[in-house]
């Protein structure tokens, strides 16, 4: 008997080029067709301590080669379904075209991706580079809609304006919650000392934020956690990976401990997803340099692959 997985290249994931899950690359962004397009956006001028998510993309997409043995899908027993079937199409964009100093010109290179993505009718996803690259990329759904941002951090990232600095990775949710667009902010996970003063609590509220630590939302678990997003509304996944306990994610820039474990925010996004419509999505603040044992990255790539397995099966099943 001929096993089906022995026809054409066994394509094992430390052979070839690393894309984003070992999916085709696509250069011409007016070209692009398919139901995912991921794009990296290697930008860490934002930072307020250590630098090095520059390097974020590169890493996560080579993590991402683990999950990708060449066979169509992977099958949950958990939960008896096979996500990210060969009727799923994957597209990698490459990178953003970075400029060093540049914090304006890289970021609208970003957004002219993101849009590229939209305009194809694609889910964008979009690989960090520090939190600010939220910005030009919540800037591209100018246009596409109302949006709810559900943000997974262990920082509020709601400075309106520090020493000038208004684009900064410690800005983006200030900046979301001005757009006419965004409806809400979801902040999850948020924790200990913070870059944001209380005030910016005070005015992440007044601006239509529901903000939760990691204990609380525990306390409530996922079900109620995400009950606690507006019915029918179209959700945009922002996930900083410090929103992790450095235990299992050290590899990052403003690591803070007593945050989640893998299953907690796994729960949350598959909750999610059964019942909001997912907009677009995008993972910040990998740094590999500080995680020798590159599991960062790794977990980084496992959030992304899985989370898109549940957008599609539940729209599937709805």
């Amino acid at each position: 008997m001929t096993n089906t997985y022995d026809t054409g290249s066994l394509n094992l994931p430390f052979t070839g080029i690393a894309t984003f899950g070992k999916r085709p690359y696509v250069q011409d962004w007016d070209t692009l067709s398919a139901d995912v397009a991921v794009l990296g956006a290697p930008f860490d001028a934002g930072t307020q301590y250590r630098p090095g998510a520059r390097f974020g993309p590169r890493a996560v997409r080579e993590a991402s080669t683990l999950f990708s043995f060449g066979h169509a899908g992977a099958y949950d027993h958990e939960d008896d379904a096979t996500y990210l079937g060969a009727d799923v199409t994957i597209v990698d964009m490459g990178d953003a075209d970075i400029i060093h100093t540049d914090t304006t010109g890289s970021h609208r290179n970003i957004e002219t991706g993101v849009r590229a993505a939209l305009r194809a009718g694609a889910l964008p996803v979009t690989i960090g580079g520090d939190h600010s690259i939220n910005i030009p990329c919540i800037n591209a759904f100018d246009g596409q809609g109302p949006i709810n941002i559900v943000q997974i951090d262990a920082h509020l990232d709601f400075v309106d304006e520090r020493h000038g600095v208004r684009h900064g990775h410690g800005n983006p949710m200030r900046r979301a919650a001005e757009k006419p667009y965004v409806t809400g902010l979801t902040q999850i996970g948020i924790r200990n000392v913070s870059s944001t003063a209380k005030e910016g609590y005070v005015d992440a509220r007044a601006m239509g934020s529901d903000i939760l630590s990691v204990r609380q939302t525990r306390a409530l678990g996922p079900v109620e956690t995400i009950k606690r997003i507006p019915k029918g509304t179209r959700v945009y996944i922002t996930i900083d990976i410090d929103a992790f306990c450095p235990s299992i994610a050290p590899g990052t820039g403003t690591p803070s401990h007593g945050g989640f474990l893998y299953y907690d925010v796994l729960e949350l996004l598959q909750e999610l997803t059964r019942h909001h419509e997912i907009a677009g999505i995008d993972l910040v603040e990998v740094a590999p340099d500080y995680d020798p044992t590159g599991s960062t990255a790794i977990l980084a790539a496992q959030v992304l692959l899985n989370l898109l397995g549940f957008i599609f099966h539940a729209k599937q099943t709805m």
